[in-house]
């Protein structure tokens, strides 16, 4: 049963027992669960169209719907009143928070500024490192274990954390990457979720490594349906991910014709999530680039699946 509350003229969903719904609770009581992920505009007057745009993502339904954090928490107020509107509209938020490049004091606002909302699921990551950044602020939280734990410290937070498959960029081997995930996992996380990944037998064999190094808590799959040749460039040089011979293949073939790529692309991300469901992957995260036409189709191909 879930009942509703009037704070700051928004409705705000909680549990039958008086508490904001986490997404580990979640992942524990449902069999397969699908969420959305969405970014915020970089200015102010987009804002409104964005929170149209998080409206339409909420009428399919999604498990729960995470708010990305720019660059060096250049959207962070932006991320928040998004992650504020997903909970006025009976949806539940999953804000991101990185500490890359800002004090300690400034992370501890934002997070103030997040519970003071209602918002109590949060991904922790540390965040790329900018270019342009030559050194980085002494009283800050370096890394991702280290913001964990104090979101676990501070108060009655869900904290999710991310995961690459194929190895963080700057991590020297699979096995060191693994072990900073076990620092995550020691550090408190509830959940991690996976960068973008195109093969699927990539997904199983780090699982498999997880559970050799001790790590039980549930992994969501990220899956970015690539619907633009452009994509693809993009995605390999932000996440390190690999391209497999039938993707490239697919591209090839439809690399002058966009209308053609967009379908082949969809259709590509629903194969790859009903192999994953099919196979056990029971959680999928959806990188919707803020697209709800695509990512409607993308949920219309796997309902049978999921409900």
């Amino acid at each position: 049963m879930l009942l509703y509350i009037l704070k700051t003229n928004y409705y705000y969903i909680v549990s039958a027992r008086g508490d904001f719904m986490k997404i580990s609770e979640i992942l524990a009581s449902k069999k397969n669960t699908v969420s959305l992920e969405v970014f915020p505009p970089k200015q102010w007057s987009k804002l409104s169209e964005s929170k149209k745009t998080v409206k339409k993502m909420l009428t399919y339904k999604p498990d729960f719907v995470s708010v990305t954090y720019g660059a060096a928490g250049t959207t962070s107020g932006y991320t928040a009143e998004i992650a504020e509107d997903i909970l006025a509209h009976g949806g539940v938020p999953l804000s991101h928070l990185t500490c890359v490049n800002s004090e300690k004091s400034k992370v501890r606002e934002v997070i103030d500024t997040l519970e003071q909302g209602g918002i109590k699921n949060i991904l922790a990551l540390r965040g790329d490192i900018p270019k342009e950044m030559t050194e980085r602020p002494h009283d800050a939280f370096h890394y991702a274990n280290e913001l964990i734990a104090y979101l676990k410290a501070k108060g009655d937070f869900c904290v999710g954390a991310a995961c690459y498959p194929e190895k963080h960029p700057e991590s020297e081997s699979i096995d060191s990457d693994i072990q900073s995930l076990v620092y995550k996992a020691d550090a408190g996380a509830d959940f991690f979720t996976t960068q973008m990944f195109f093969d699927n037998a990539l997904l199983f064999r780090f699982k498999e490594r997880c559970l050799q190094a001790g790590i039980t808590v549930p992994v969501i799959a990220g899956i970015m349906p690539i619907t633009a040749v452009g994509q693809i460039g993009r995605s390999v040089s932000l996440s390190g991910c690999t391209i497999p011979k039938a993707f490239a293949e697919l591209a090839a073939t439809y690399a002058h014709s966009p209308e053609d790529m967009r379908k082949a692309g969809t259709d590509y991300a629903i194969a790859q999530i009903r192999d994953l469901l099919e196979h056990g992957q029971n959680n999928i995260h959806i990188y919707t680039m803020n697209k709800p036409e695509i990512t409607a189709e993308v949920l219309k191909g796997i309902a049978d699946l999921i409900r």
